[in-house]
């Protein structure tokens, strides 16, 4: 029986979800974030030494990091949600399987902590001198850099229902949290229809909402 190491609004729904369209029986044990650090608990250390969500058990396997677990539940039981090796539909998934978190999330994580900097507790002398770093840091790289993304993003969802092409894949799955993080707080709005219009089919399909039913709160979407 697989296991899910669940952490509330995290990357480990995008697992359940996963799970779901795969139709694999699971477990769930679920763990909350500290409501002041908004860090994982000590107890996920337990499971893996860097403590951190999805990581997932199989029998005696431990695996972390969200990439990794897509690849090895989908070559393991659903090779049919991956293209054909050696197809340009291979090449376009393990690109965008990699570019969910190797281009995309990055400048939202910056987008996101110079966000919590302008509001962190410091001497009001300093405040000025904080606000301005951040806005330096986001007017000069973050929203540009989100901007040539979702530009990108958007140009090559024309005429493509999704990401790979005309069949959903694990990398559509693996693109699902940087991208709400996105429309909740990195700027993606009606100004890129294809991938507003992209998002709302990722949401309205039905093993989506089973896992969203299951994993309970997802304060991700709709923030």
């Amino acid at each position: 029986m697989i296991t899910v190491h669940h952490l509330n609004n995290s990357r480990s729904q995008r697992i359940l979800w996963l799970l779901e369209e795969i139709g694999l029986e699971y477990e769930i044990r679920k763990y909350e974030r500290d409501t002041t650090t908004m860090r994982a608990p000590k107890e996920l250390r337990d499971i893996h030494p860097l403590g951190k969500s999805p990581v997932i058990t199989d029998g005696d396997l431990v695996i972390a990091e969200s990439g990794a677990i897509v690849e090895y539940l989908v070559d393991t039981y659903a090779p049919g949600l991956k293209p054909e090796a050696g197809t340009a539909a291979h090449r376009e998934y393990v690109y965008w399987m990699h570019f969910a978190e190797g281009s995309l999330m990055t400048p939202l994580l910056v987008k996101l902590l110079t966000g919590q900097i302008e509001k962190s507790k410091a001497p009001f002398f300093a405040k000025p001198i904080i606000k301005q770093v951040a806005n330096r840091l986001r007017d000069g790289f973050v929203d540009p850099e989100l901007s040539s993304l979702f530009t990108f993003i958007e140009s090559h969802l024309d005429r493509r229902e999704w990401i790979a092409g005309d069949a959903f894949t694990g990398a559509d799955i693996q693109l699902t949290f940087p991208l709400e993080a996105a429309v909740a707080r990195g700027g993606l709005d009606s100004r890129y229809p294809n991938l507003t219009a992209y998002v709302a089919r990722m949401h309205a399909r039905p093993a989506y909402q089973a896992a969203i039913e299951r994993g309970g709160a997802y304060g991700i979407v709709g923030s």
